[in-house]
């Protein structure tokens, strides 16, 4: 199934960044909606359907006749909301995308030194992927990681690597290149993570090492990345 998530993220890397960008929009506005408006419900029955139904299939390979089933809402309502299915596909993955940078934001408050806070959004990464295993992987399944530095989604990552930037405590190459690098390796993680199904303590030593890895490749100082990988383990393997 992991070789099918790979290829279907592969497939529609080239179209994925607009789509996300209007399904973001639209995720947006359906937040402002009130929730007990016909319109509100709807979609939000589409949506649910979309997180049950991708779990096992990619969106080419499920009929709208599937999701309006499942959703208990009309055809017709479907275009209301969407384009089309990639449209739809889109808003589904911003859905969850916005839950774990909801997530990695609490994480994060209170957080000043931008590195521990790079760090930490792998941390809820990974969380993520052990304790929502199936939305995590129609987040994988339905999305790209919308690489663009500029992409709304990604703005908090970028300010972190740049506020790191300008303290010196990572190498100039981030500026241009440390927002794709670090979402890959957010990426790869989650999907070996789904793949094995591993215990706490060797999630947890996984992603201390991907940490290790990974902000070393950034060029963060070796102590500090020693430091902030001892207690991403030591947390993640207290996670119940």
């Amino acid at each position: 199934m992991m070789r099918r998530i790979v290829f279907d993220y592969l497939v529609n890397m080239i179209d994925f960044d607009h789509s996300v960008n209007y399904a973001l929009c639209m995720s947006t506005q359906t937040l402002q909606q009130t929730k007990s408006s016909r319109t509100g419900r709807t979609r939000v029955a589409l949506i649910a359907a979309g997180l049950d139904l991708m779990v096992d299939r990619p969106i080419d390979a499920i009929p709208i006749d599937d999701f309006v089933a499942r959703a208990g809402v009309a055809k017709g309502s479907f275009f209301n909301h969407f384009k089309d299915k990639h449209d739809f596909a889109a808003a589904v993955a911003a859905e969850v995308r916005l839950e774990v940078e909801a997530q990695v934001a609490r994480a994060n408050a209170g957080v000043s030194d931008p590195v521990a806070r790079i760090a930490g959004g792998m941390a809820i990464a990974a969380r993520f992927a052990v304790e929502q295993p199936r939305r995590a992987i129609v987040l994988l399944r339905s999305q790209m990681p919308a690489t663009n530095q500029s992409h709304p989604l990604n703005r908090g990552l970028k300010d972190d690597i740049e506020a790191a930037l300008e303290r010196g405590l990572l190498r100039p190459e981030a500026r241009q290149s440390g927002v794709p690098y670090w979402l890959g390796l957010c990426q790869v993680l989650m999907m070996h993570l789904i793949e094995t199904r591993p215990s706490h303590q060797l999630a947890a030593d996984q992603l201390g090492d991907m940490l290790l890895m990974g902000l070393t490749g950034l060029g963060a100082p070796a102590a500090q990345v020693e430091k902030i990988a001892c207690a991403a383990r030591t947390i993640q393997a207290g996670q119940p």
